[in-house]
């Protein structure tokens, strides 16, 4: 009989497959967030991944169709609410004034938060409408 976390593991790898086959690295430790997000030069995408229902199921399309953007962040993050906590609570640390939200896109420009898009924003969006928040923001400080 497969463990609960053998399942879990087995049902949520293809969600984070589909943010690193985009080529988003995968943050999993609060010490691999500290590592990416300290004297961060550029900008930076962070996708706070999730499998709650229609909103996630949603978000990582709408995320990797945005990156067909002409302009587009420098570094593409993603961390895995529910699975890779202490990753998750230390990368919303940089989210400030934002409470915690998943799926969630977190736009860094060196090391601070310039756009937020939360999953109220997501939840009964299309996939245009979700990049068009990503991409208005990359056009405003991807440049």
């Amino acid at each position: 009989m497969m463990s609960y976390e053998a399942y879990m593991n087995q049902v949520i790898q293809p969600m984070r497959d589909e943010l690193t086959r985009h080529g988003f690295n995968e943050l999993r430790t609060p010490e691999e967030v500290e590592q990416a997000f300290s004297d961060m030069k550029g900008t930076a995408l962070v996708v706070v991944n999730s499998v709650c229902g229609c909103a996630a199921g949603l978000a990582r399309p709408g995320v990797a169709h945005s990156l067909n953007n002409e302009a587009k962040p420098d570094h593409l993050y993603t961390v895995f609410a529910g699975q890779d906590k202490e990753a998750t609570a230390k990368a919303r640390e940089f989210f400030t004034g934002y409470p915690p939200s998943s799926p969630s896109f977190a736009l860094l420009k060196d090391g601070e938060l310039v756009a937020m898009v939360e999953r109220h924003q997501i939840e009964n969006n299309s996939l245009e409408g979700i990049s068009h928040l990503l991409t208005t923001a990359f056009d405003k400080y991807c440049k």
